[in-house]
């Protein structure tokens, strides 16, 4: 699609729709606030930047984890079913899945911690399995399993694949990165997966959004200057994530596995778009058991949705919490029971009440976030039922790292062509994507009219506090626990602003 299209497209996405959205969730619904493990913080759906030809999906658990937090740090629940649902026929009903499970081991059992390294005759980390594995007391695997047409695929083909632990320190794992990357696994037929602890490549000023929107003056009170706004590599505001990690599963599969007829497609083929989400949930029996009658729990019965997360920040920042818990346990086909939320959302009432300008009256103009429609949805789709999917056109080709921006779509509404992204969020997601400023500005209403209703929303937190990674699986390796930070501007090692990095 050209730049002309595409800009003309989002300047006039005002279509008849019930619903309006916003952007990722840490601790959001007070289910998965006492249920962590089973908390979706992110979900990213994009086209590989390496390869047009494969989408990569990851899916982020476990929010706010600290990297010194020992001796047992943030294992993956067993008890959990972690998926990613594919719609690739615009009816909002997953069409392919893929299954996560994980299994726990404890090697070392005799040993005060899960992992050790260069004591007690165990030698440091340096590998997931055989030789140099020897002081993961606490190891986890897992299975990839895909479903599809009523049929169902081990992807992990028979192998043990391990996920990569937390960043305990240099004396433990002398080489992490060296561990990070045995954690890339081939899975044959194009397919490559990923699971481990991560930094959380989430950037948000938490603590100043929930104050009350309570943004700093060095941010503009919320409103970034033209500086700060075109500054992508520069923080003047906490970014509260920063030093945190996540747990992270990741999947790279070509897009021929996923699409409706099994072809890649182009831009202007509605064949190439796909709505993606993720899902957590647990068995409907929970048996916690006394240590003589077995470790662990005894789960049994049929699988219940904890949590779901398609476009970020949705049930965080616009869905009553009151309907939070429904919201998470239901499925995005029956999201129309949320309109009175989405269709004027609050947040919108909050800005026009501090004088920033919105439109006035029922919002229609958010519908490409809860419909087939909108800017990068070619003519002939199906626009299908009102329902929370993080959508994609696959036939857009990916920006290469070095030129992508944190606005992503929103740059086809400026004036400089040589910032246009159109394969940032909405449409689908990229780690390094400001969801928060993005999600902001089309609640403002920028889509109805960048000109009266495009007001500089932001946070102040322009970039992750690691660098950005332009390799699968796209997101940082974790935090080092013994030498971790959590650095904000102002504070010893940043004077003034806070670099990537810190």
């Amino acid at each position: 699609m050209t730049r002309t299209l595409l800009r003309t497209a989002l300047a006039a996405a005002v279509v008849a729709a019930p619903l309006a959205v916003f952007t990722a969730n840490h601790r959001e619904a007070p289910i998965t606030a006492l249920d962590r493990t089973a908390d979706i913080t992110d979900w990213y759906s994009f086209v590989s930047y390496d390869d047009p030809s494969k989408l990569t999906m990851v899916l982020s658990v476990d929010p706010l984890l600290e990297p010194a937090n020992g001796p047992n740090y943030f294992p993956f629940d067993p008890d959990v079913l972690y998926e990613m649902k594919v719609d690739n026929n615009h009816d909002a009903v997953e069409d392919v899945t893929i299954q996560f499970r994980f299994q726990t081991e404890q090697r070392n059992p005799g040993v005060f911690t899960g992992f050790v390294g260069g004591l007690l005759g165990i030698p440091q980390i340096t590998a997931l399995d055989g030789p140099g594995s020897e002081g993961l007391g606490l190891r986890q695997s897992y299975t990839v399993t895909a479903i599809r047409d009523g049929r169902t695929f081990d992807l992990s083909g028979g192998r043990r694949l391990y996920a990569v632990p937390t960043n305990v320190g240099p004396r433990t794992m002398p080489n992490y990165q060296a561990l990070y990357t045995q954690g890339i696994y081939n899975l044959g037929n194009g397919i490559r997966s990923f699971a481990g602890t991560t930094d959380d490549p989430f950037y948000i000023d938490l603590g100043g959004a929930f104050d009350s929107l309570n943004f700093r003056p060095e941010a503009g009170g919320g409103v970034l200057s033209a500086v700060n706004d075109n500054n992508n590599t520069v923080n003047v505001a906490p970014d509260d994530v920063s030093g945190y990690n996540v747990n992270t599963i990741a999947i790279e599969i070509p897009l021929q596995f996923l699409t409706r007829d099994f072809r890649t497609h182009t831009s202007s083929e509605p064949a190439a778009v796909l709505g993606t989400y993720a899902t957590t949930s647990r068995q409907q029996i929970t048996v916690r058991r006394r240590p003589r009658e077995g470790n662990g729990t005894l789960t049994q019965g049929p699988w219940r949705q904890v949590q779901r997360m398609g476009n970020p920040l949705v049930n965080e920042l616009l869905i009553g919490t009151g309907s939070k818990d429904r919201f998470s346990m239901d499925d995005p086909t029956n999201d129309i029971q949320f309109g009175r939320f989405l269709a004027r959302p609050l947040l919108a009432d909050i800005f026009a009440s501090i004088g920033i300008p919105v439109p006035p009256g029922d919002r229609l103009d958010l519908a490409p976030l809860v419909l087939y429609t909108g800017p990068t949805i070619p003519a002939g789709t199906p626009r299908g039922p009102v329902a929370d999917l993080l959508r994609i056109n696959t036939g857009i080709a990916p920006t290469p790292a070095a030129r992508q921006q944190r606005l992503g779509l929103l740059t086809l509404l400026d004036t400089d062509p040589n910032n246009d992204d159109a394969a940032g969020f909405p449409n689908g997601r990229r780690p390094d994507d400001d969801v928060t400023d993005i999600a902001a500005r089309a609640v403002a209403g920028i889509l109805v009219n960048p000109t009266t209703y495009g007001t500089r929303i932001g946070d102040g937190v322009n970039v992750n506090d690691k660098p950005k990674q332009t390799t699968f699986p796209y997101v940082p390796p974790a935090h080092d626990g013994r030498n971790s930070r959590h650095v904000d501007p102002g504070e010893p090692g940043c004077a003034g602003v806070c670099p990537p990095g810190l």
